[in-house]
């Protein structure tokens, strides 16, 4: 059955291939020739798309590395010491006394100073 289908279909094929006009039949002939020719490039790697996309990815990265300090933490760091807020605090103070006037109470400054250092 199946070869009779087979002999049947080839034969309508070489007959309406007979009656089609040389320039007709020329065209299809180069249709063909470049279809196949188009199968015998090595075809492109699937690979290659994905080049630019890796290379944006890497320098990425890298810029990651470069800017971004090994241990760093990503936002406001607790203090290390809470005396350094409080110092902070002080010099922040726009009512704190001035300590760059010459004024005569630089020797009393200087005396509490020491009395806290011992």
């Amino acid at each position: 059955m199946t070869q009779d289908f087979e002999k049947r279909s080839q034969e309508v094929l070489e007959e309406s291939v007979a009656r089609l006009d040389g320039r007709t039949r020329s065209r299809l002939t180069q249709a063909r020739h470049a279809a196949l020719a188009q199968l015998e490039k090595p075809a492109r790697q699937w690979w290659r798309s994905y080049v630019p996309a890796g290379a944006a990815a890497a320098a990425a990265v890298l810029a990651m590395m470069i800017f971004v300090q090994p241990g760093a933490v990503v936002g406001p760091r607790p203090p290390q010491n809470p005396s350094t807020v409080e110092d902070m605090d002080i010099l922040a103070d726009a009512e704190a006394p001035d300590f760059t006037e010459d004024t005569d109470d630089v020797e009393f400054y200087e005396w509490a100073a020491g009395e806290m250092d011992s």
